[in-house]
């Protein structure tokens, strides 16, 4: 028998090239979301320290005690925390490239998805890195040399007992900075610092608000979470009394996110001349105007204001600084998996199937206060009298105070669950012999005949207008 022909051809590696992997995976994600990362790092921490040592007083303030540090210069970066460390255990799914399919299950409120935020952030910053960490029963460090990248056989990082940490907790080290982050670090320093400040204030919101103390180059974070006119009523309800109240969604999908939406007033309507007056944006804030989207306690989405988050579509006007005082805050809480967040956990999955289903009800919450706002924006004076009323609360003070709501259950929609439809004051009709008058002039002209008519040129343009008419109502009298 003719000896069997022997095959020529060898397997095909399908290797990665470390190099080429490792920047594909830094070269899509903003250097702040980098950080952001490894802020949720420490926040992960907490939760798997909370599920530990539960405590009733966490249930309230989950992540009070715990902190993080956040320092840079055109030299380093580093961040630390005391957010319970990285436990032995976890090591080849904390520093492995991607998720293992055989990884326990993360601690309920976690964002991590993916097995890529930390090591993302690291390469994106530098090329080099020492991790430090202590939890309850080990202490190591873990070293990423300057020269690994290069190295394309090498896949891990070594790793040694360390006694260096007194308290429980990780530090992080980024050093041999890119240049151009370097530069960001230096050049742009203080620009870059009050960007970062902000993003951090507006996405950890709740978190901070909730015990987190968050520190950037020694300078402590306050938080920025959105806020909307609520107004409790002191009368029977019977009376149907009309007041200023958010719409309320809330529902439990099938795998288990709790989903809580909110949309309603942060302040009260712009009138008519605010809106064509260029001072409007100096005197109503559009930076908490629009749409947050908050998984797992962290916002992925803040103040939206695009077909992103409903406006300009399905009958929803596009967004206008008349619309300046409408906001929404819609929270999903579960299985990070399960989320409808991007690989970047800072923006929005569009097509998440849960997500279109609940812009449905983002919509449906919107139209009552843009419809709102177009009724009474002729008359806005008469509508800041229905704001005096409420009370800014937060996401979390308008759940408490939520419970003394009745809400209708919604089984006839997708997805099911139970909303809140709040009554709104309506305009009574004018009086027929009432007409308005409004015209529009340049800024110059209006501030000139405001210094010589109260020698103040800032005045509210209205006010210009009534003043003039006035003048020559007695004139003409």
């Amino acid at each position: 028998m003719a000896a069997e022909k022997q095959n020529p051809y060898k397997a095909v590696s399908a290797a990665p090239v470390k190099s080429f992997f490792v920047h594909m995976l830094t070269r899509d994600i903003r250097l702040e979301d980098a950080i952001l990362d490894l802020l949720d790092n420490c926040v992960d921490g907490i939760l798997r320290a909370k599920r530990s040592k539960p405590s009733p007083r966490r249930e309230t303030s989950p992540y009070a005690g715990f902190w993080a540090e956040i320092k840079f210069d055109k030299t380093s970066f580093s961040i630390a925390d005391n957010c319970g460390g990285i436990p032995w255990s976890l090591h080849e799914y904390a520093f492995r490239m991607g998720r293992d399919p055989s990884r326990p299950p993360d601690a309920l409120g976690t964002v991590g998805a993916y097995g890529v935020g930390m090591k993302r952030a690291i390469f994106k910053l530098g090329t080099q890195c020492v991790i430090e960490t202590k939890n309850a029963t080990d202490a190591y460090e873990v070293d990423i040399p300057q020269g690994w990248m290069e190295d394309e056989t090498n896949w891990s990082f070594p790793a040694l007992p360390t006694k260096k940490m007194k308290h429980e907790g990780t530090t992080l080290v980024v050093g041999s900075l890119h240049p151009g982050i370097s530069d960001r670090f230096s050049v742009d320093a203080q620009d870059f610092q009050s960007k970062l400040e902000r993003m951090v204030a507006t996405h950890y919101a709740f978190i901070i608000h909730k015990g987190l103390k968050v520190s950037i180059n020694g300078i402590a974070v306050r938080p920025r979470p959105t806020k909307l006119l609520f107004t409790r009523s002191t009368r029977k309800a019977a009376k149907k009394i009309k007041e200023i109240q958010p719409f309320l969604f809330r529902t439990k999908t099938a795998d288990g996110v709790e989903v809580f939406l909110a949309v309603g007033f942060t302040q009260p309507i712009p009138s008519l001349d605010q809106v064509e007056n260029e001072q409007t944006e100096k005197r109503y804030s559009s930076e908490d105007a629009g749409w947050t989207i908050v998984c797992n306690d962290r916002a992925v989405v803040y103040c939206d204001r695009t077909e992103l988050t409903g406006w300009g579509e399905a009958g929803i006007p596009r967004y206008h600084t008349q619309f300046i005082a409408i906001s929404g805050v819609v929270e999903f809480k579960g299985d990070a998996s399960k989320l409808p967040t991007t690989t970047t956990k800072r923006d929005v999955d569009a097509s998440s199937p849960l997500y279109l289903q609940v812009k449905n009800k983002m919509r449906e919450g919107m139209r009552i206060f843009t419809d709102y706002t177009n009724k009474w924006k002729a008359r806005a004076d008469e509508s800041r009298d229905h704001m005096k009323a409420g009370t800014l609360l937060t996401l979390e003070e308008v759940k408490v105070e939520s419970a003394h709501l009745k809400f209708t259950p919604t089984t006839t929609s997708v997805p099911p669950g139970e909303q809140y439809k709040p009554q709104l004051p309506t305009p009574k009709k004018l009086d027929s012999r009432y007409r308005r008058i409004s015209y529009v002039k340049t800024v110059e002209d209006v501030q000139k005949v405001a210094e010589h008519m109260f020698d103040e040129p800032d005045m509210d343009p209205s006010e210009v207008g009534e003043a003039c008419f006035d003048a020559f109502l007695k004139e003409a009298r």
